[in-house]
């Protein structure tokens, strides 16, 4: 799996790149890496993604090179083993909001795969006020591999819309509350990943983030009005 290959990667300070395609489709997932990302990811809590579509978009991404990062929509358990066991190179987990739910999050790992669990990545997502605070005692779990920090949801829980509008900055006390979690992440030798856009991976990068979900649909968005632009000429 190649969960263990992204781990690497991260340990010798290397950036990585996953990329959402938005849609359930594993010809364009992989097409994705065939163009450069290093990871999908299959949003089974915002997307339509099944068991199935799962197993198969994992087999068609890793015979490119590339890793399947699965979200499921909640810390259930057996929802954990069964992602891990349709062949999730890895699993990225929402609303982690303490050291206890990162305990769970690892041992349902480690039971679903009790002989090669160490061949998926574990990424917690923080993504609320309180998550961060609890920060410091997470960060003492052993077995995750990324502490993730979700800007749409923390901005939510800041009273702020998920996203701003499109070529906008986030507003500064969302990307202040961001920096207190990365560098929290970063002292205590942690690997730091977030969600950004074209505009604010330099930034993230300098700040020591590792692990980037980047979402595709601003790429098509801007590549379209370029054509349009031009044909409107």
């Amino acid at each position: 799996m190649n969960g263990a290959k992204l781990r690497a990667r991260l340990a010798a300070g290397e950036a990585i790149s996953m990329f959402t395609p938005h849609h359930t489709s594993s010809g364009l997932s992989a097409r994705l890496v065939e163009l450069g990302a290093d990871a999908v990811f299959l949003d089974c809590e915002h997307g339509t993604w099944s068991f199935e579509d799962v197993r198969a978009t994992g087999q068609v991404v890793r015979s490119v090179g590339g890793a399947a990062i699965v979200r499921p929509h909640s810390h259930e358990r057996p929802l954990i083993i069964r992602y891990l066991n349709a062949g999730a190179d890895g699993i990225m987990v929402p609303m982690v909001g303490n050291a206890d739910e990162a305990r769970a999050i690892v041992d349902a790992v480690r039971y679903a795969l009790p002989s090669d669990y160490d061949k998926r990545l574990v990424i917690a997502m923080i993504e609320t006020v309180d998550a961060i605070d609890a920060l410091d005692e997470m960060l003492t779990v052993e077995g995750i591999d990324v502490f993730f920090i979700g800007p749409g949801d923390l901005s939510q829980d800041m009273g702020y819309p998920p996203a701003p509008p499109f070529g906008e900055p986030r507003p500064e006390v969302v990307m202040d509350k961001i920096t207190v979690a990365v560098d929290k992440i970063r002292s205590a030798g942690k690997i730091a990943g977030t969600l950004a856009t074209l505009e604010e991976l330099p930034h993230w990068r300098e700040r020591g983030v590792q692990f980037f979900y980047v979402h595709s649909d601003p790429f098509l968005r801007r590549g379209i009005a370029a054509v349009k632009q031009i044909l409107a000429g």
